[in-house]
């Protein structure tokens, strides 16, 4: 049927797309006629590629192709690249092939359009997915809107204004919320700011949640992590505050070398917000904030590898180490 190659750093918006297009797959037969396979070489690459059709509907085949893009290393030999390109040219109907490329978020990259492998996709269907800038606003509106009317509900204009202030450019984030704020909501189906306020928690109560720990506060970063414990899983705490970190770092080991426009597209935020971040941030050394990472994506694994005994007493204990 149709080859594809999905690239980008929002890989939420990937994982959005791949579902539809997965929704549309006969649900009998689904074990069969879904496939997703990690870098795959290249015996065992064309061989999929030359998958003949199936009896029992279309066939969906994901690629994902990190490995092919990374580094220097040429990963397929050209003779191996050309039987790769011939096959995607002579694609079976019935069958449709993804390869999907997810970029480090918040960097920036594209992937090498030197590539031999990266000309021979270009020449099908190509879409590009990148993380909206925290400062195009109407970009994240737009996406919130209709996200939003897929899951029954609109949006009050004031509302999405405080979510993507409190949220930012976190589109796996919004989803959640949405999902809550819907209940909230029910049987309304309108979100109102005061439904937001009710429900989200900001970056800015993250900031002075992760501000706390950095000044040594840890009484009172305790209690401010119970106050948002109220909102969210500790899961969900776990993954804002360190996406949050992961851009502290960026700005202070980048500082030095570039520029605020450029460490404000290096990090998605405005550049404003940046130089607010990094006079707050003046006094903390990079070492007290990856020690806080580490301790943090420590207890994340063990939450989600099953080995928590007590998860928040873990996140806790993660927070004054």
């Amino acid at each position: 049927m149709a080859v594809y190659f999905f690239y980008g750093d929002e890989d939420y918006n990937i994982e959005l797309e791949l579902n539809k297009m997965r929704s549309k797959l006969n649900p009998d037969f689904l074990s069969m006629s879904y496939q997703v396979l990690d870098n795959p070489d290249y015996s065992t690459l064309v061989n999929v590629l030359r998958t003949p059709p199936m009896m029992f509907g279309d066939t969906l085949i994901v690629i994902n192709s990190e490995n092919y893009f990374s580094g220097n290393k040429k990963y397929f030999e050209d003779n191996e690249l050309d039987d790769i390109e011939d096959a995607l040219n002579n694609n079976s109907q019935g069958i449709d092939i993804i390869f999907v490329l997810t970029l480090p978020r918040d960097e920036n990259k594209k992937p090498d359009s030197r590539k031999k492998l990266f000309k021979i996709l270009s020449k099908f269907n190509v879409r590009e997915f990148p993380t909206f800038k925290t400062y195009k606003t109407a970009e994240i509106s737009n996406w919130i809107k209709t996200r939003g009317k897929s899951k029954g509900i609109s949006f009050k204009d004031d509302a999405i204004e405080l979510m993507i202030e409190q949220i930012g450019n976190n589109l796996r984030q919004f989803d959640g919320e949405m999902d809550k704020l819907k209940l909230i909501a029910y049987p309304e189906k309108v979100i109102t700011k005061q439904m937001v306020l009710d429900i989200c928690i900001s970056n800015q109560d993250l900031f002075n949640f992760a501000e706390l720990i950095m000044t040594d506060n840890k009484d009172k970063a305790l209690l401010e992590f119970k106050k948002l414990l109220d909102k969210k899983h500790p899961l969900e705490l776990l993954s804002a505050i360190q996406t949050m970190l992961r851009k502290w770092i960026l700005l202070k080991t980048k500082s030095s070398t570039c520029t605020p426009s450029e460490l404000s597209k290096l990090v998605g935020m405005h550049e404003f917000v940046v130089k607010q971040n990094l006079q707050k941030l003046k006094k903390t050394p990079v070492s007290e904030l990856v020690k806080l990472k580490e301790n943090l994506f420590e207890v994340e694994y063990k939450i989600k590898s099953a080995e928590s005994v007590d998860m928040i007493s873990e996140v806790e204990c993660a927070i004054i180490r």
